[in-house]
């Protein structure tokens, strides 16, 4: 196992995209590449909230085989190990796909993996993820964990503060929604992101907001008396050659 840095934490949280969503459109995926210190890093994909689906998988190792990077998934119906924690703690980067957030946070609650993972992000191993792999690193966020478009709010795993709310501009509810719940207190306050954008935190904080979509936004949503106030946070669009990080 690898000894690594302990002296800056890293977590992207992409709104949408990336080889899930837009294939044809690398730079996300690229951006979170970049990040490691590695020449080819090794980077682990856990499918769990789309229930392992095996054609998510294909399409992950399809999207990262291109890159100068060593893909692996950990799927919890075919684990390639028992020993779990030494096999995440080998990888510079953990990619967490979208589906399920409330079905992902209670698996890996069951299987352990939720302390595997606060010890990864505590080494220095790159936490990233899209919507469910969002949303989950937060205290809490607004889901459509029930299938039915009916969002609620969800406890999530809490290594960043406040809430999140990806898809903001991919769903025509979330908005209004994410509002009346940070207006009500239902949910704290947190940060909204468009598909297509990632949020960058490094040591808990927010460092960078980056795009793959010239026009995809992030936001800041904090309670004031009865109302949400929404703040427009500008990324850094990866499309223009000068800003690119990787």
């Amino acid at each position: 196992m690898s000894i690594r840095s302990t002296s800056d934490t890293h977590i992207i949280a992409i709104g949408g995209g990336g080889f899930s969503m837009e294939p044809e459109n690398p730079l996300l995926d690229q951006y979170i590449l970049g990040l490691s210190p590695q020449p080819q890093p090794k980077i682990c994909f856990l499918p769990t909230a789309s229930g392992d689906s095996d054609r998510y998988i294909v399409r992950f190792y399809s999207a990262f085989l291109k890159f100068s990077c060593q893909p692996c998934h950990l799927s919890l119906f075919n684990p390639p190990t028992l020993e779990l924690r030494s096999f995440l703690l080998e990888q510079d980067i953990i990619y967490v796909g979208g589906g399920n957030t409330k079905n992902l946070v209670a698996l890996w609650r069951d299987w352990g993996i939720d302390q595997i993972l606060k010890e990864a992000w505590e080494q220095g191993i790159i936490l990233c993820g899209l919507s469910a792999g969002s949303m989950c690193w937060f205290e809490e966020g607004l889901s459509d964990y029930t299938g039915n478009g009916v969002y609620k709010s969800l406890k999530c795993l809490g290594f960043l503060k406040g809430s999140h709310c990806p898809h903001y501009d991919g769903e025509r509810d979330r908005r209004p929604v994410y509002h009346q719940m940070i207006a009500s207190g239902e949910l704290a306050d947190g940060y909204a992101a468009d598909d297509g954008v990632g949020l960058h935190f490094v040591n808990g904080t927010l460092a960078n907001i980056v795009s793959s979509r010239s026009t995809a936004k992030a936001y800041r949503l904090e309670r004031e008396g009865d109302r949400a106030k929404e703040t427009l946070l500008e990324p850094t669009y990866l499309g223009d050659r000068g800003n690119r990080n990787f």
